[in-house]
């Protein structure tokens, strides 16, 4: 499923909420590399909530943070306006609410 990215690319929105988007500057396979340790470490996750192993679900959600990070979707922003990060904020309480409500969903 395609969620909707704010015109200037920063976010996509999921259920009223802004959520960070990856890096655009990263190199194809950089983001490719990044994101495939993503998937490897949310499976972790998983693996270790079923097993219900704290030690194993401590490393694995390091492992997500570290990605997502790498992948500048936490931590710094990447564009460089000085612009704050509305990230997790609901979109109705950012510069974003007019561009959201026009968007009818």
């Amino acid at each position: 499923m395609k969620y909707p990215v704010t015109p200037d690319g920063r976010y996509f929105a999921v259920r009223g909420r802004l959520w960070r988007m990856a890096n655009p500057a990263l190199p194809p396979e950089e983001r490719e590399t990044l994101t495939g340790a993503l998937m490897n470490a949310r499976r972790a996750v998983g693996a270790a909530l079923r097993a219900e192993d704290e030690a194993a679900l401590k490393t694995a959600r390091a492992a997500v943070d570290e990605a997502k990070r790498a992948l500048g979707e936490r931590g710094p922003v990447w564009w460089e306006d000085d612009a704050p990060d509305m990230n997790r904020k609901k979109v109705k309480n950012t510069p974003y609410a007019d561009w959201y409500a026009s968007l009818g969903l």
